[in-house]
């Protein structure tokens, strides 16, 4: 898992260079924050297209040579990056750059599937989590530096930024090509670690046909857990995008002080390992896996309301920062379990194609949140609207018109309430509840 751990720090890395260097780019390429918004977007929906599709292909090619192509792909579009001159070509290197990074996601659930018991899945699921939370941590601390630097024919120093951090990637294809193989196909594994994995009865290379399309869109906890990550990553997608311009232009933050937010990025990466622990506890008590997870899910949607209710009431930056770590740490606990709920679930020779639809869900209901937070903090446009505005502003039209401009304190209220919403749909809609139409769970 080490190396799928380092596959997420770069995953983050690599997406957190432009919010964390979004002033800078901001004012050299003259985009105010509804252009900021449509790079997000452009991002999101090119996320989301390969969610639908990535799962699938790692599940035909394999963990091994279906995660490095993704790390390859989007690499390449983080060091294109390095050459954009304007909104559109970084809008076209932001959206490959999204067709990429989803596809390293479905390939980690299906390692996790592929190594661990269901007892520990969680805990794995949160690792390779907290890979992502820390390379969010970091990444304000290595590009912010690098900006700074000007390399010989590059221009402006935020273009260094993005060359280094694609780079990284090839450097990751070496261990991972040289090491990852299925458990059985592994010389470092020994016979009692082997049975340690296939406790549960469905060795790795399990023998079945993978789903089909029907079989995986029939299936009823797609949708149920795909409704529950729309309305709840859209809390992480916010800190990820917009919280460090919240801090900036709210709270007064300069550009170099934007190092701080280190400490969200911890927050999550504790409340990925806390979250996937404390199921795995739960788990050896009961013996049901999904149940044990909604248990976790439960006491974070709670624990939510205050939390992000308080930070629109905070009057320093100390006590907003406070309130937020408390927010992402719960955020984090939910989305490892969540996530999980997905191995535990489906069979291993479909779970990348079945967590990538799963996932497809946190994309759409990031576009969602970054159209509401920018017509929130912008304003109305002053420019002809985009095609992408246009498509969603005849869906939420009424609702865009009544929150322009009403500042980042509607968000945090809503976002209070967002996974007690979502963890009453998934109980209101049977998530736990076994029937014969379904398949039968894997734990």
């Amino acid at each position: 898992m080490v190396i799928v751990f380092l596959a997420a720090v770069l995953n983050y890395v690599d997406r957190q260079t432009l919010s964390a260097l979004a002033p800078t780019i901001q004012h050299d390429l003259a985009m105010d924050d509804r252009a900021y918004a449509d790079l997000v977007n452009l991002f999101l929906v090119a996320y989301t297209i390969a969610y639908l599709i990535s799962g699938k292909l790692v599940d035909k090619l394999g963990t091994r040579r279906g995660g490095a192509i993704f790390v390859i792909w989007w690499s390449l579009a983080n060091i294109a990056t390095t050459f954009v001159h304007g909104v559109r070509s970084m809008g076209a290197c932001r959206f490959m750059l999204g067709l990429g990074e989803a596809g390293v996601w479905p390939a980690a659930s299906k390692a996790v599937s592929e190594w661990f018991p269901a007892k520990e899945r969680a805990t794995a699921i949160g690792l390779y989590t907290m890979g992502a939370t820390v390379g969010a941590t970091i990444a304000p601390s290595i590009v912010i530096p690098l900006a700074k630097w000007t390399l010989p024919g590059l221009g402006e120093g935020w273009r260094t930024a993005f060359l280094i951090t694609g780079i990284a990637g090839f450097a990751w294809l070496v261990p991972w090509l040289f090491l990852y193989r299925k458990p059985r196909e592994s010389q470092f594994i020994s016979a009692e670690e082997l049975a340690h994995i296939e406790q549960d009865g469905e060795p790795a290379e399990a023998a079945g046909e993978a789903w089909s399309w029907k079989q995986v869109l029939t299936f009823r906890p797609v949708w149920l857990l795909l409704f529950g990550r729309l309305l709840t990553d859209p809390i992480w997608y916010f800190f990820q995008f917009w919280f460090a311009k919240y801090l900036h232009s709210e709270r007064g933050v300069s550009q170099d002080g934007l190092t701080m937010t280190w400490m969200i990025y911890a927050a999550a990466g504790a409340g990925s390992l806390v979250g996937g622990w404390l199921s795995g506890v739960l788990i050896k008590r009961s013996g049901s896996a999904p149940a044990a997870r909604m248990r976790v899910m439960f006491g974070c949607a709670c624990l939510m309301v205050p939390a992000a209710f308080l930070i629109t009431r905070a009057t320093s930056t100390p006590e907003v920062m406070g309130l937020a770590v408390c927010v992402v740490f719960l955020s984090l606990a939910w989305l490892t379990n969540i996530t999980a709920i997905v191995v535990d679930v489906v069979p291993k020779h479909s779970v990348a194609t079945v967590f990538s639809v799963v996932a497809a869900g946190s994309t759409l209901g990031g576009i969602v949140m970054n159209l509401i937070v920018a017509t929130l903090v912008a304003g109305p446009s002053k420019k002809a609207a985009g095609f992408m505005d246009e498509a969603l502003a005849a869906v939420f039209g009424p609702l865009l018109k009544a929150i322009e401009g009403r500042g980042y304190n509607p968000w945090f209220l809503v976002m209070a309430v967002l996974p007690l919403v979502a963890f009453l749909i998934l109980r209101a809609g049977g998530l736990l509840r076994r029937r014969n139409s379904d398949t039968s769970l894997s734990c």
